[in-house]
């Protein structure tokens, strides 16, 4: 029994070290997303190179994350619930690494951006929108600490708020190039801008989901909800 404690015991000791390392992480991803959207907007090319540099450090954390999650895995043949919570864990490190990405591209385009003409408030809105998809991010991480199915439901019903944001601003960009050719570019560049960040948004009810699952040991039943309209005049971007 004796041991059998101990043995426990080790085991929470290797997963709050790793859960250390997801908040560590997720602050560094909040972090980057709110920069990039303040770049963008600001136009402040030093600070989007600042971002994209900042990326390497978040993949670095996931790798060290899934090398944690092997050795717990390997070592301490954890099973049910233990395992579950391990598996999460590595999804959550994955799904952080993407938006990281997303963060990533939306400051590569800031320097293009900031040589041509600027669009009237789309800096604005795209500000708005990485601010809720930053708000739904540490939502998800806040649930995952917590164990709260109900506060990750909570991000699941908040991304269609996202989507929403969304397919306002690929209206109002494509109203922009209808109305002046020379705003084509710089609008081509916005939508893929805030296109990353509703996959952001994505991402995040994905963690949201993965908490769900492991509190309650299955996944939602019920789609998530969606109000994305443009996946048939997605000017060129991969299906989701």
């Amino acid at each position: 029994m004796n041991n059998e404690k101990h043995i426990a015991s080790v085991f929470d000791r290797d997963l709050e070290a790793i859960q250390a390392l997801i908040m560590k992480m997720g602050g560094m991803v909040e972090a980057n997303i709110t920069s990039a959207a303040q770049a963008l907007e600001e136009r402040d090319t030093e600070l989007a190179e600042k971002v994209r540099a900042a990326d390497k450090p978040i993949d670095a954390l996931e790798e060290e994350i899934n090398e944690e999650a092997a050795r717990v895995i390997a070592l301490r043949s954890p099973i049910a619930g233990d395992l579950r919570t391990v598996l999460t864990v590595m999804k959550i490190a994955g799904n952080l690494e993407r938006c990281g990405d997303y963060a990533k591209n939306l400051a590569k385009r800031t320097g293009v951006l900031a040589d041509m003409q600027p669009i009237d408030g789309a800096g604005a809105s795209i500000r708005r929108m990485a601010r809720e998809v930053e708000e739904m991010l540490k939502l998800a991480l806040d649930a995952y600490i917590q164990r709260d199915a109900e506060m990750a439901e909570q991000v699941r019903q908040r991304d269609l708020d996202v989507d929403q944001m969304y397919n306002a601003l690929f209206r109002e960009f494509l109203t922009y190039m209808m109305e002046d050719p020379r705003n084509i570019s710089a609008c081509m560049h916005l939508h893929f801008i805030a296109k990353n960040i509703e996959r952001m948004g994505d991402h995040a009810t994905s963690i949201a989901e993965q908490v769900i699952y492991l509190v309650t040991g299955e996944l939602p039943e019920e789609s998530r909800p969606k109000a994305d309209v443009t996946s048939q005049t997605d000017l060129g971007l991969e299906p989701k």
